[in-house]
């Protein structure tokens, strides 16, 4: 946890699911020279005269470093080689304003958790707190859901409150409010739960979730909510993004992921991407 500008921030969890490792990356560039046998793997020095079978290419998928690469990362800044290596990340509590961050880099993959489809418990909240039009209780139900990657309680309740404020206007205005808010099956615990706000809350979590309920419903979360992703680069562009996010120029909650996603990173391939002291 940490504060910025008077407000205290969690900060994202990082785990590195997959990484494809640097030798086929030194296959690719040997390749292009045509030099397998100066290398001083001897698993790429086989490639010289045979085709590798399978248990050449683990070791291929195995070696730690590479005199070759190295010279063409800093000496010669042939980057393109390093496209063949690929590491995926699972982060966990970052923001949507991060979001739009990793939106500008264009080479990668990346999932995201929906909101089409993972809104379901705020508006079952709600929906319940209209029984016995309790504000207080929406604002402690999502508080509990731990939603923000800000940490000030008081705060958070300022935001949960606005999302009060923005669906309690849209209510009035939609007749079939309550048809776009939950499942079919669950209209009936509306009338049977009416006056209890807590069982019909906890009725409508445990029953059918609406599908695509965020569809109706986006516009009332902020960047502040918090976001889990996996994420793929290739080298080179992980290159590119630790390089432009681990400055200080970044926006804070981006050079966070940034630095934590290097410290998850092998020094195999920091070796190659990042000039460290």
């Amino acid at each position: 946890m940490e504060e910025m500008y008077g407000i205290k921030y969690s900060k994202p969890e990082v785990v590195l699911m997959q990484d494809t490792g640097i030798g086929v990356s030194e296959a690719a560039a040997r390749t292009c020279y045509d030099s397998f046998e100066n290398s001083e793997n001897e698993s790429i020095k086989y490639i010289e005269n045979h085709m590798p079978d399978d248990s050449t290419c683990q070791k291929i998928n195995s070696i730690e470093d590479s005199n070759l690469l190295d010279d063409l990362a800093w000496t010669y800044f042939h980057h393109s080689i390093l496209e063949h290596a690929n590491l995926s990340f699972l982060i966990r509590g970052t923001s949507r304003g991060v979001l739009q961050e990793h939106a500008r880099h264009r080479i990668q993959a990346i999932s995201v958790r929906s909101t089409r489809y993972t809104m379901s418990s705020v508006i079952n909240a709600f929906t319940a707190s209209q029984t016995t039009e309790d504000k207080e209780f929406f604002i402690d139900k999502v508080l509990g859901f731990d939603m923000f990657v800000t940490a000030d309680e008081e705060y958070n309740k300022i935001e949960i409150g606005a999302i009060y404020d923005k669906l309690k206007y849209q209510s009035t205005k939609v007749e079939d409010f309550n048809e776009i808010a939950v499942a079919k099956s669950s209209l009936p615990l509306l009338e049977e739960f009416n006056g209890d706000s807590k069982r019909l809350f906890e009725s409508l979590q445990a029953g059918k979730k609406k599908r695509n309920v965020g569809d109706a419903f986006k516009h009332i979360i902020s960047d502040n909510v918090k976001v889990d992703m996996v994420v793929t680069f290739n080298l080179r562009s992980l290159k590119n993004y630790l390089t432009l996010r681990d400055s200080g120029a970044a926006f804070f909650q981006i050079r966070w992921l940034a630095q934590e996603m290097m410290r998850k990173t092998p020094s195999k391939y920091l070796d190659l991407i990042i000039k460290r002291k």
